[in-house]
């Protein structure tokens, strides 16, 4: 069996290096290929997906055309990209994302990917003004999602993690008692292998009817 490729998206101040050990007890020995990547600021001297006035978005907004541009080169490689995984302002992204999903799994240039699931720990939803005809994508956020929080998150409260989960038609909502972290409890590894294996299963029943039909 193939295994599930993901595209893996990093925190604010992170890089690939940084997601790469935060996701290694959540990940460690599972049958996934995790394709951790820098944000396209980093090669610039700069950080994070975009920036923001987290008091007003409207008094400061800037860096997200450079990303969407760059996202929309990154799903055209192959192989595709079965989900998107993200942890804190890259959930936030993760969250973005099927907003600009082709449902029908044919990508154009108002729509340029294609992903059928998406991971996010310890995400929030963007109030930017610019993200808004994204959410209103409702036919692209028809896709399993699972949403891991912390009880003790002080850097993005549980509260706004439910938030963006219900922008999803069918979130799985996940919490732990840690705090801004990518857990790797027994019981949080047990729920995340149970959920690729899933999504495994449906990709696999869906490419051996795709073959039969020929």
């Amino acid at each position: 069996m193939q295994r599930l490729r993901l595209l893996c998206l990093h925190g604010y101040h992170g890089n690939k290096q940084i997601l790469r050990q935060q996701m290694d007890p959540l990940f460690h020995g599972l049958e996934v290929d995790c394709a951790q990547v820098d944000a396209p600021s980093i090669a610039e001297g700069d950080f994070g997906w975009w920036h923001g006035n987290f008091t007003s978005y409207r008094e400061g907004f800037r860096g997200w055309q450079r990303t969407r541009d760059w996202l929309a080169q990154v799903f055209v490689g192959e192989p595709r990209f079965d989900g998107v995984f993200g942890f804190s302002q890259g959930a936030a992204l993760v969250g973005l994302l099927p907003g600009m999903r082709a449902p029908d799994g044919r990508p154009t240039e108002g729509t340029p990917l294609s992903f059928d699931f998406a991971i996010a720990v310890g995400g929030f939803r963007s109030r930017a003004p610019e993200h808004e005809p994204l959410f209103a994508a409702r036919a692209g956020y028809q896709l399993p999602s699972l949403h891991i929080m912390g009880t003790s998150d002080r850097i993005v409260p549980a509260a706004d993690s439910r938030v963006l989960a219900q922008q999803f038609t069918s979130p799985v909502v996940l919490e732990h008692a840690g705090s801004h972290v990518i857990p790797g409890t027994p019981s949080i590894r047990a729920k995340v292998v149970e959920f690729l294996q899933e999504m495994a299963d449906r990709r696999d029943s869906a490419q051996f009817t795709a073959q039969e039909l020929k």
